[in-house]
C-alpha cells in the first residue's frame, strides 16, 4: 500500500516556476516508478512525466520537454516537479501516481495509487 500527498500548487503568472512534491508512505515506494500527471477543466487527464524507480530514466511529455524537471529522493519518499517557464496552457490539477513496475508506463490506467492532485493555476 502506497498513500500520496501532492504539495507546492498555487497561483504563479505567465514564466513563473512553481515546485510540487509528493510525499508517500509505505516501505515499497523505492521499488516503483512514479509519474506526474494533469487534468485540466473539460480535458482527459494526461502523463505529464515519469521516472523510474531509481531515477535513472525520465519521460516527459512533448509539451513540457525543457521546462519541466522531475527527481525523486528515496531516501526521502519523495518525488517532485519543478515546473519552469509556465504558460497559461499548463493550468491545471496535478497528480502523483505509482506505478507498479519499476520502469516508466506512460498510460494512467496502468498506475494503481494516486494522490489527491493539487491545483496549479497560470494567469497570464
Amino acid at each position: 500500500q502506497v498513500q500520496l500527498v501532492e504539495s507546492g500548487g498555487g497561483l504563479v503568472q505567465a514564466g513563473g516556476s512553481l515546485r510540487l512534491s509528493c510525499a508517500a508512505s509505505g516501505r515499497t515506494f523505492s521499488s516503483k516508478a512514479m509519474g506526474w500527471f494533469r487534468q485540466a477543466p473539460g480535458k482527459e487527464r494526461e502523463i505529464v512525466a515519469a521516472i523510474t524507480w531509481n531515477g535513472d530514466s525520465t519521460y516527459y511529455a512533448d509539451s513540457v520537454k525543457g521546462r519541466f524537471t522531475i527527481s525523486r529522493d528515496n531516501a526521502k519518499n519523495t518525488v517532485h516537479l519543478q515546473m519552469n517557464s509556465l504558460k497559461p496552457e499548463d493550468t491545471a490539477v496535478y497528480y502523483c501516481a505509482a506505478a507498479p513496475s519499476r520502469y516508466i508506463i506512460t498510460t494512467l490506467y496502468n498506475y494503481n495509487y494516486w494522490g489527491q492532485g493539487t491545483q496549479v493555476t497560470v494567469s497570464s
